[in-house]
């Protein structure tokens, strides 16, 4: 991956960005989308010039309803009307607000009050939902827009009909979209952090910070228009609309979707997929997937020989070893870049060593979001890279260690959490954004993160212990589905702290590793003695001195985070219900 620094478009704001790229790219497919009751292989497909066409039609209708200028929310799953119902909205009409499509019926009634929106484009899945929260009079809410329906339908306006009316007024001369004055340094996107709805902030953010992470990312990242997209991260969060969606607009590249983690090896195979950015468990599943593969054919022996003979041979070298690995994904991936939470190290080096190209990003909602991405030009095992070209980084409060917390300035930092202004002079100061995050900087530049400021256990000793990085560590573990690590004060020593682990198991997969009947008592004695191992490879202070065993999948956000506080709660609360899931000493 070469830098590309002079092969980007110059844009201001997504208008202009779809009006630019339009004349390049018009007659490319910018999105695949498999025909719902057709035969295998059958799709729709949408030109660049026909998105941009439906984009300025819908937009029109938006304002001949009388929306100019008003906020309008966006839910459901990743699909094609989504991306096309959030263009409408933000080239020219009002202001977006993306709403995660997880959201319980009390917390989407919340969010639509507080975010004030008067219309909400949604797919079938919300309709009863939404039809109640309006009915109810729920904050501004006037107008709900259905991505399903064909034509209007009691009182609900319908996506596809609203574009076709678009059409008619451009027609008859109707350009107040199409001629509309975007303010890119204005907020014309809210979004809601992840929490609890009283807790979450809107993150402001304008048409500039992010336009300024498209050319970033395009300064850095060999990505064209002969690319395609595979869009599976919840597409609300700005790391999927960023650089999932928008910057595969930008590109002139194609967007397929994806039918779910269970077909995502397939979904990459049908669609030749070449880029995708994802989180870290995904990664992690699909190598289990080509693992399995392998061992099912035998040839596991073969590829870690060869892993190792051709160790230092470039990407491509190795891609044509082993271009059977290449061809279960498809054949064409080009680059996964991953995102969202820390990347383990073994995973991301043994996907390097099959000559798949695989990355770690960094960024946060705040900063639209790239910050760091690692690319073959500048990469380093375990970094997130060096900072986009427009985007500069230093750390504050460092240790001995040269830990600190990673400050952020650029282009790309939000205009602020809008309607608190207590919290935007906490995050930015002096032009910095604090992001919360720990990291190292090396002497070349390159960042590596350490884990969150707020999850860090400080020990008595005044040691750091990051909780990420040991929990990479502890999932390694056959039948570990995944892992918290949490600290828990001594009863001694109230003023010290014993590290435990919560182990959340697979206990047919450790059965049949393990060779055991499964027993409560059998599978803490096989994973005491794994952790142990691990306490072996670590200084003595880092040691996990109780471990918690459970089936039920840990809390986490829409993108794959740990939600700390939340479970620690719950460990708390379900501690003492049944004996697999009391602590045990080790």
């Amino acid at each position: 991956m070469e830098d590309k620094n002079n092969d980007f478009i110059e844009i201001t704001d997504f208008k202009d960005m779809l009006n630019k790229t339009k004349e390049l790219y018009g007659d490319k497919v910018a999105y695949k989308i498999r025909k719902k009751d057709g035969e295998k292989g059958e799709y729709i497909t949408y030109t660049h010039r026909e998105v941009r066409d439906m984009v300025d039609a819908l937009g029109t209708a938006l304002i001949d309803m009388g929306l100019k200028g008003k906020r309008i929310a966006v839910i459901g799953e990743n699909r094609f009307e989504w991306e096309i119902a959030y263009l409408s909205v933000v080239c020219g009409t009002g202001i977006v607000v993306p709403l995660d499509k997880s959201l319980p019926e009390n917390e989407l009634k919340s969010l639509i009050d507080r975010s004030g929106v008067t219309a909400i484009f949604y797919s079938k899945k919300y309709e009863e939902e939404l039809k109640k929260i309006k009915l109810l009079g729920v904050g501004k809410l006037k107008h709900l827009i259905s991505m399903d329906l064909a034509e209007h339908e009691d009182g609900i306006y319908s996506q596809k009909e609203l574009i076709e009316v678009g059409k008619e007024l451009i027609k008859e001369g109707n350009r107040e979209f199409i001629d509309a004055k975007i303010s890119n340094k204005d907020m014309n996107i809210m979004l809601f952090t992840s929490g609890t709805t009283s807790q979450s902030k809107v993150v402001a953010l304008s048409h500039k910070n992010i336009c300024s992470n498209l050319m970033d990312i395009a300064k850095v990242l060999d990505v064209n228009s002969n690319d395609v997209f595979l869009s599976i991260l919840p597409i609300h969060h700005v790391f999927e609309c960023t650089v999932g969606f928008l910057f595969s607009l930008y590109r002139g590249a194609q967007t397929v979707f994806c039918d779910g983690i269970r077909h995502i090896v397939e979904n990459l195979s049908e669609y030749h997929v070449s880029v995708m950015a994802c989180v870290p468990a995904i990664y992690e599943r699909i190598f289990k997937i080509i693992r399995k593969g392998i061992e099912k054919q035998g040839k596991l022996d073969d590829v870690l020989e060869k892993e190792e003979l051709f160790r230092d041979k470039t990407m491509e070298e190795r891609k044509e070893v082993f271009k059977e690995i290449h061809d279960m994904l498809g054949g064409n991936i080009r680059l996964f870049i991953s995102g969202a939470a820390a990347l383990d190290r073994t995973i991301e080096q043994k996907y390097r060593l099959l000559g798949i190209n695989l990355v770690q990003g960094y960024g946060l909602t705040e900063t639209s979001p790239i910050v760091g991405v690692g690319t073959n030009e500048n990469y380093r095992l375990g970094s997130i890279g060096k900072p986009v070209p427009s985007v500069r980084v230093k750390l504050a409060d460092k240790d001995k260690d040269g830990i600190g917390e990673l400050l952020v300035k650029g282009p790309n930092v939000m205009l602020g959490y809008f309607g608190n202004d207590e919290a935007t002079k906490e995050a930015i100061r002096n032009g910095w954004f604090y992001t919360g995050d720990l990291a190292k900087i090396d002497d070349e530049g390159y960042i590596f993160i350490c884990g969150r400021k707020k999850s860090v256990i400080v020990l008595k000793n005044g040691k750091n212990i990051f909780p990420e990085e040991m929990e990479n560590l502890v999932n390694r573990i056959e039948g570990v589905n995944e892992s918290f690590i949490f600290g828990r004060p001594v009863s001694d020593d109230k003023d010290d702290i014993k590290i435990n682990v919560k182990l959340v198991i697979d206990k047919e997969i450790i059965k049949d590793v393990y060779k055991i009947e499964g027993t409560d008592e059998e599978i803490k004695e096989v994973l005491s003695s794994k952790i142990k191992e691990i306490n072996k490879t670590m200084p003595p202070y880092k040691a996990i001195r109780g471990i918690i065993i459970s089936e039920e999948p840990l809390i986490r956000t829409t993108t794959n985070k740990i939600k700390r506080q939340a479970n620690l709660d719950e460990i708390e609360k379900s501690e003492n219900e049944s004996f697999s899931k009391k602590c045990t000493t080790l």
